[in-house]
């Protein structure tokens, strides 16, 4: 069977850093308080004049280099946002003109911190069907417009990021992407949601006053929810393979919280070790958060060929889901 190869990665972070101490500065919050219930010290926050799609670029274009693809090979683009650079049209086509991708065609996939999971998964289908033979996926947030900056719950967590990879047929039929299973509870889409700006709450200075256009998120129920689902769908995506969680080389997964990858890890019986943590330095990066942190670990050389890889990822929907990739 034709199977997935990911050819190359990329990612990009702003310059700018938002440490805990600045944000002490700004809401009634500790580099304690923060670091203790996160495990994040510091974020990225976009530039002025910065978009979701500029950031998304930079990630593409170290993607491409690595993959020695040229943006005119693209066949397909798929973006995982839900900060795009407008409404419509989608932030995969400002890629694309930005790129010259000329040949390709492309959308957007809202799935909120597992939109790049979910891309990659329609970039599989796409590939093992010969429908397209290179695919660049990409996740990408500029999260820092559109949280609430007085709510010390959810300002502390999130930073903006991109982060891509390139996809096409594997020349080695055991190696790529061995599968991909993803979930979706719209019954608990209100424990992390941007309730204002759509057609159930019209942009008015209602909207605007209430910040509805912000982030809002029940913290203590994503928590007990992520720490449930996650391992479910890891141990799924593996025995689907055969595979047990003993047999994982790395666990690459969206770095949201360090409590939940810890938590994750333990009851996977996965030493932390095995889970490449950024967190500390980026913060939640919602679905620039897989992309980026693969990505690190690739470049840092931590990846061998013949590596059994797990992919995990949960967001807002609630949507996520596992990947095993053999590298």
């Amino acid at each position: 069977m034709r199977r997935t190869a990911i050819l190359g990665t990329g990612a990009y972070a702003p310059e700018r850093i938002l440490t805990n101490a600045d944000l002490e500065k700004m809401v009634e919050t500790s580099d304690a308080w923060i670091t203790e219930r996160t495990g994040i010290k510091e974020r990225r926050i976009a530039a002025p004049g910065e978009l979701t799609s500029d950031m998304a670029v930079k990630a593409a274009v170290r993607a491409l280099e690595m993959a020695h693809t040229r943006a005119e090979e693209l066949d397909l683009i798929v973006m995982g946002t839900v900060s795009p650079d407008m409404p419509m049209p989608s932030s995969a086509v400002a890629v694309q003109a930005k790129l010259g991708a000329k040949r390709a065609f492309a959308f957007d996939v809202s799935a909120a911190c597992a939109g790049s999971l979910y891309a990659m998964s329609i970039a599989d289908q796409y590939i093992k069907s010969g429908s397209a033979r290179r695919v660049l996926i990409i996740g990408a947030e500029l999260l820092s417009r559109v949280v609430d900056w007085t709510d010390r719950n959810t300002c502390v967590l999130f930073g903006d990021a991109a982060g891509a990879m390139v996809l096409g047929p594997s020349d080695d039929p055991d190696r790529g992407i061995l599968g991909i299973h993803l979930h979706s509870d719209g019954d608990a889409a209100g424990i992390l949601t941007i309730r204002g700006g759509g057609s159930k709450f019209p942009q008015s200075p209602e909207v605007l006053e209430n910040k509805l256009n912000k982030v809002s998120m029940n913290g203590r129920e994503v928590y007990k929810y992520a720490v449930r689902a996650l391992p479910e769908a890891v141990l799924e995506a593996l025995g689907a393979q055969g595979l047990a969680a003993d047999d994982v080389t790395h666990l690459i997964g969206h770095q949201a919280n360090l409590r939940i990858i810890e938590s994750v890890c333990d009851r996977l019986g996965l030493p932390l070790e095995k889970c490449w943590v950024n967190i500390q330095r980026y913060g939640n990066t919602s679905s620039a958060s897989l992309p980026t942190t693969l990505d690190e670990a690739n470049r840092a050389g931590r990846l061998h060929k013949g590596d059994i890889i797990a992919m995990m990822a949960i967001g807002a929907g609630m949507a996520w889901g596992a990947g095993v990739v053999r590298w």
